[in-house]
């Protein structure tokens, strides 16, 4: 079967909105992820996601949680964590299954750059799994650079590191 792209989304009808982790809408996307991760892997991803308690990512932690709505329901979202005093790690972007193709996780990604760049943090780190080509592909296309052996077998590797060094700019 071959996959076909489908549109880019018509930024008219995408809105982000900050949430915190308990929001309804958070659930049904953390739990197609975790599936997808424990289907992709072998073992129960739910826990390994759930040792990040969810006030890491609110802004009194240093964090945020994004969700991108499409005419109001999620299709995408994404979050950062205080990594350290200049580093935000970004956790938990994912894409609802139904919207694949589109464009939305390098939005979400750029949004979460912006954001982690207003609160003052100048890098971004991230680690992805061995499993997970897509991401690994979508990193290196919005300008992340591999702390890794490109070249190696990424089972060998375990989780994938990236980062990026932002352009801080200042909320007024």
């Amino acid at each position: 079967m071959t996959s076909v792209a489908q549109p880019s989304p018509d930024t008219a009808e995408l809105t982000v909105v900050q949430v915190p982790a308990s929001d309804s809408r958070v659930k049904p996307l953390l739990r197609e992820l975790g599936d997808e991760y424990t289907r992709r892997y072998g073992k129960d991803a739910h826990a390994e996601m759930a040792r990040y308690p969810d006030e890491e990512f609110t802004a009194p932690c240093g964090g945020v949680l994004l969700l991108l709505l499409e005419r109001g329901e999620p299709v995408a979202g994404g979050a950062f964590r205080r990594y350290d005093a200049g580093t935000a790690e970004l956790k938990r972007i994912w894409t609802h299954s139904a919207h694949r193709r589109r464009g939305l996780a390098r939005r979400v990604v750029a949004e979460l750059e912006r954001e982690a760049s207003a609160r003052g943090y100048r890098r971004i780190y991230l680690t992805t799994g061995p499993r997970q080509p897509e991401a690994r592909g979508l990193y290196l296309a919005t300008g992340y650079t591999s702390l890794f052996d490109t070249e190696a077998d990424p089972e060998t590797i375990g989780p994938l590191p990236f980062e990026k060094h932002l352009n801080v700019t200042s909320r007024t």
